[in-house]
């Protein structure tokens, strides 16, 4: 099996991170699908991991991927890019208010089923045109740097993304 490129790795991650705000929405659903009570940790685990994994995400590509892609004329769609994450980065920080305040189900449904829209509408427009500029417009060297973040990078404490 060949490698996944940076794209497509980066793709791999979006599903990754969707899939887990979609779990844990599920999670607040009984197995009829009915609402459950209104305990919002009903399966905080996905929450967290997706939480996380976003805000490492947007670091990876705001501190990495984008600088040599706007070097590279890329600059009306990084700056699309930056906007989003500024309202990605504020819906994010609001879903884990909600989390560790004290937000029923039906508010922290709401929360998540927002920010996957906002995720939505993001990766439909940064898959396609990023994603594949970043695979032309990169090397095998830092490809490979920022392949090798995905599997062990964090975010340093405090960072925000630039337009939160």
């Amino acid at each position: 099996m060949e490698p996944l490129t940076l794209g497509q790795a980066l793709e791999l991650e979006h599903r990754e991170i969707d899939g887990g705000f979609e779990a844990y929405v599920a999670s607040l659903d009984d197995s009829a699908g009915v609402q459950a009570t209104p305990e919002p940790a009903a399966d905080a685990g996905p929450l967290m991991a997706a939480l996380t994994g976003l805000r490492r995400h947007i670091y990876l590509e705001e501190e990495f991927l984008f600088p040599p892609l706007k070097r590279a004329g890329l600059m009306g769609p990084i700056f699309v890019m930056l906007r989003e994450h500024g309202l990605l980065w504020k819906q994010l920080d609001a879903v884990e208010s909600l989390f560790q305040g004290s937000a029923d189900a039906g508010e922290m449904r709401l929360a998540c089923n927002d920010l996957l829209a906002l995720l939505s509408d993001h990766n439909a427009k940064e898959e396609p045109i990023i994603y594949t500029q970043a695979d032309e417009i990169l090397g095998a060297e830092a490809s490979g740097e920022l392949l090798k973040f995905l599997d062990q990078g964090t975010t340093p404490e405090g960072w925000a993304a630039s337009a939160a």
